[in-house]
């Protein structure tokens, strides 16, 4: 009696442990890697035309280069200029702000979530392939749309996810849709690889350890 007592206690502790296993691996949403805490901000130049914004740039650029003692088209900058005034615009306050909002967009471009820093996840995404590290480890990208990259400009690096993959596996094509697995840190890496026909930067937040991989689409096998 003790004997089965013990078998079905036993039975019991491996189903929590497998049952407590299976919820540490939280099926991620791409949304759910962004801090959210940095994304809202003052942007003054969200309400700018794109006449308007153009104009604008067309202003700063001048000065900066009167600024270093250029030769400048002084006409053009006076008619630029006198037309974002005559629309509301203060040409000086935005030009004090650049350098803010651009910190502010790189801030919220780059955060990643720290609650989901250290976690078993699982993730939906396409794989760029990456060359090897140096002590041999395969890697790869990991982004949340087809033809970034190389059609389109890379997502911001919060939404990029480098990945150390396991037994030397590499997508068998660009974009190769996969779930991937493992542990997620928030560890920033900067490189260049060849995508399509071309150098592209990979600013990358996150890191992944892949523990599995799902293959999806026409490359299961």
């Amino acid at each position: 009696m003790r004997s089965i007592t013990l078998y079905i206690s036993a039975i019991v502790i491996m189903l929590i442990a497998s049952s407590v296993n299976a919820d540490e691996i939280v099926h991620m949403d791409w949304s759910r890697l962004i801090d959210q805490s940095v994304q809202d901000y003052d942007d003054p130049y969200r309400d700018l035309s794109q006449e308007q914004l153009i104009n604008f740039v067309t202003v700063a650029q001048l000065l900066e280069k009167a600024e270093q003692g250029e030769s400048i088209d002084k006409e053009q900058l006076s008619r630029k200029t006198a037309s974002l005034t005559e629309e509301g615009i203060d040409v000086d306050d935005l030009i004090a702000q650049r350098w803010i909002v651009a910190e502010r967009r790189e801030r919220a471009a780059v955060s990643g979530n720290k609650a989901v820093d250290g976690r078993e996840v699982s993730l939906f995404g396409f794989v760029i392939a990456a060359p090897v590290d140096a002590d041999g480890t395969s890697t790869a990208y990991l982004v949340p749309e087809r033809g970034m990259c190389s059609h389109t400009p890379p997502p911001q690096p919060n939404q990029i996810v480098r990945l150390r993959l396991p037994n030397k596996w590499q997508p068998k094509a660009l974009y190769q849709p996969v779930r991937v697995s493992g542990l997620l840190s928030i560890e920033p890496t900067n490189r260049t690889i060849l995508v399509v026909d071309g150098p592209v930067p990979m600013h990358a937040t996150f890191s992944m350890a892949v523990s599995n991989i799902e293959k999806l689409g026409f490359y299961k096998k």
